[in-house]
């Protein structure tokens, strides 16, 4: 597996990391497998793991996979949500932080958090405060590095003058491209890695989802209005295109996702989830796929004409989680 460094930290990562939260799922494997599957990424070349608070589970999963190589790994996880409950909003008061932090060291069963980013930004802290309390931490040795998650470029701009930012997460894909605008330009700039979430658009980037998909009620897609029947048609376009061009280069439509992704920046490290060993082995094929020339035509013209449709979160759930 190649490496790359986020932004001008020096922090030195895989080219794909694993994105953990869908591993504490209802619908996830038992904790076994999860712990197989966490080790095999490692075997893989992976090197670069993703959890947070909010991921029921999640962080003592990392701990008891990932412990016995833990100096060889970056743990990220993220503080910011109170309780670590989405649905009760944010909490970014530093006596939180803290607390936080203390109870992920524990359940990793470690003595420092490699990156650790404020899930959202909270609108009753000031940026600075918050920074100022990771920069606390990291003194302390306690955290290694900070990082952001769906800040805008103000909030970036804020936050790095008080504590340097090493990466901002958030989702970004060609099916959700507006990081573009201002995001990706702040972060070349300033010297601060992109991590992008959802990098196969929660699935639909693979070509295993179609109008006729019926989602399960407990799956968050089916809220989605993204993910509806009407937009999933409007859509199709983008999907077609993937699949036509994967043909073309002997690969999958995630591969060829993931390879576009990666192409972007040298400092951008894609984070896809998945709980089967056969996608973790498909995705990480696309660290070393380089796309010719006329798939970088073929998609950049496309990609100019293709609307897509649906806001990614439910209306009840954008004030907190974004549009």
């Amino acid at each position: 597996m190649k490496t790359r460094k986020l932004g001008n930290s020096g922090l030195e990562v895989s080219a794909l990391g694993f994105g953990c939260m869908g591993l504490s799922f209802p619908d996830a494997p038992g904790k076994g497998e999860v712990v197989k599957l966490l080790r095999s990424a490692f075997e893989e070349g992976i090197t670069f793991f993703d959890t947070a608070q909010a991921y029921g589970d999640n962080e003592e999963l990392l701990g008891q996979a990932l412990s016995s190589f833990r100096k060889q790994v970056v743990i990220a996880t993220k503080f910011g949500f109170r309780e670590g409950k989405t649905m009760l909003g944010m909490d970014s008061r530093p006596e939180n932080i803290r607390a936080v932090a203390e109870a992920s060291l524990q359940r990793f069963k470690t003595d420092y958090i490699d990156l650790f980013y404020q899930h959202r930004v909270d609108p009753n802290v000031p940026i600075e405060e918050v920074a100022g309390t990771v920069k606390d931490l990291i003194q302390e040795g306690k955290v290694k590095h900070f990082g952001l998650s769906e800040a805008n470029a103000e909030t970036i701009r804020k936050a790095h003058a008080v504590q340097p930012v090493t990466a901002l997460q958030s989702e970004y894909s060609m099916f959700y491209r507006d990081p573009e605008k201002e995001i990706i330009p702040t972060l070349e700039e300033l010297g601060i890695g992109f991590v992008p979430f959802s990098p196969l658009g929660k699935g639909f980037l693979t070509g295993t989802i179609n109008p006729d998909t019926e989602f399960d009620k407990t799956d968050g897609r089916s809220m989605a209005p993204r993910f509806s029947k009407e937009n999933r048609e409007a859509n199709q376009a983008l999907v077609d295109l993937l699949i036509s061009i994967a043909k073309d280069n002997n690969a999958t439509s995630a591969q060829i996702a993931l390879a576009w992704l990666l192409a972007q920046k040298p400092w951008i490290v894609p984070i896809p989830g998945t709980t089967k060993l056969t996608r973790l082995i498909e995705n990480i094929g696309s660290a070393n796929l380089l796309l010719t020339d006329d798939a970088h035509s073929r998609i950049t013209a496309a990609l100019a004409t293709i609307k897509i449709s649906g806001a990614r979160y439910p209306a009840q759930l954008q004030s907190i989680l974004g549009k």
